[in-house]
């Protein structure tokens, strides 16, 4: 899906400290209808962003004009539940290229890198200071590094893994075909010398 290379973000975040979070938390099963990937941000945390009237819940934290940016700060254990792609789909769509948290479920994580959104694993404790910082702080600045993996906040920092593929595919901005298209003349030279 992902053209937009992705090589260092500097970002403001949004603090979400819940665990647990499924992905029909993230994106309920009845918006699930369309077949594009288009819109799916209008309805992001539906049932926490909206009463059922349709008008915003307050105090929920992306209705909150002092917290913007493209980083998603999560609790531990984002993206569980059903395997839909759409939970990433959505959290792209709304804005967010980021997503940090010290648990990831493994298809959402997957789903994630698949669609041009970086989910970012850290230990519990830089976790902590994260949230620590830009609720204290909403104007807080984070640096998400890519090629250095690495997130820095407030003179602080910690690396972070990533599945070398994947890394290489979005500091590129390829999707897998792109990347194929890519080694397209390693592969025909592979083949030509293994008849």
């Amino acid at each position: 899906m992902s053209k937009e290379k992705f090589t260092t973000l500097v970002s403001h975040a949004v603090p979400l400290p819940m665990e647990n979070v499924d992905t029909d938390q993230i994106i309920p099963a009845r918006f699930l209808k369309a077949t594009t990937r288009e819109g799916f941000g209008n309805n992001l945390f539906r049932d926490w962003r909206y009463n059922a009237n349709g008008t915003p819940v307050n105090d929920f934290v992306l209705n909150d004009p002092k917290y913007t940016g493209k980083i998603l700060i999560a609790g531990k254990n984002f993206g569980c539940g059903s395997s839909r792609e759409h939970a990433a789909w959505a959290i792209h769509d709304y804005g967010f290229r980021v997503v940090i948290s010290s648990f990831f479920a493994d298809i959402f994580k997957n789903n994630a890198l698949n669609n041009g959104l970086l989910p970012v694993v850290v230990s519990d404790a830089f976790l902590k200071s994260l949230f620590d910082a830009v609720m204290t702080n909403p104007a807080t600045m984070i640096t998400v590094d890519l090629e250095d993996q690495m997130v820095a906040v407030n003179g602080q920092y910690e690396e972070f893994d990533i599945n070398l593929y994947k890394k290489t595919c979005m500091l590129n901005g390829y999707d897998d075909i792109d990347y194929l298209l890519s080694i397209s003349k390693d592969v025909r030279a592979f083949d030509l010398a293994h008849p």
